[in-house]
């Protein structure tokens, strides 16, 4: 079962059938799904797999997925996944518009990480992040992430990919990290 995770202002928590409106809403904001370099969704399908994941993902215990909460209010998304690109997992953040710049991207990524190394025994993470994000590259870097080669899909879109050894944020800076940006997979997409 997906734990709930707790970093010093952000609780990770497995979600409910009543997240389904934050988890929807987030995944529908026209700048998220630009950084996170997806398409915008129609609202039925993300709430089909926004079922998928208390149906499937959970029970099945496929991947980790949390809703992330600050002061009581939903502000973003994280998952810690098996990738498709490489052999290993990947993480992925999406934080809310609204609390991008407050440090509250690298904290996900912290806590990401040290659930990585300390749950899941993994040495290193991936991180699929757009070229044109420039917030998330920068935070990415802060944290330790090291490029290991550019993706490029079928539209010309580039997005890098990036590999973290799980302990290496022990000396990162754990204070605000500045942050700006939306979403992504570091998959540490939403810096901020």
């Amino acid at each position: 079962m997906t734990p709930v995770l707790r970093t010093e202002r952000l609780e990770f928590l497995p979600y409910r059938p009543e997240h389904e409106d934050h988890f929807v809403a987030l995944l529908r904001d026209e700048e998220v799904c630009r950084w996170m370099g997806q398409e915008l969704v129609p609202e039925p399908q993300l709430r089909e797999v926004f079922r998928a994941i208390l149906t499937d993902v959970y029970p099945t215990r496929r991947f980790d997925v949390w809703g992330l909460w600050h002061a009581g209010a939903y502000v973003g998304h994280a998952e810690v996944k098996p990738t498709g690109n490489v052999d290993g997992h990947e993480l992925i953040t999406a934080l809310a518009p609204a609390y991008w710049g407050r440090g509250l991207g690298g904290e996900t990524v912290r806590g990401l990480l040290r659930y990585a190394a300390d749950t899941l025994g993994l040495s290193e993470a991936y991180g699929m992040v757009g070229a044109g994000n420039t917030a998330s590259l920068a935070l990415c870097r802060r944290l330790g992430f090291r490029h290991v080669r550019d993706v490029v899909g079928d539209d010309g879109s580039v997005t890098k990919m990036l590999v973290i050894p799980t302990g290496s944020t022990e000396s990162a800076s754990t204070g605000a990290d500045g942050g700006a940006g939306a979403a992504g997979t570091a998959s540490a997409g939403n810096a901020g």
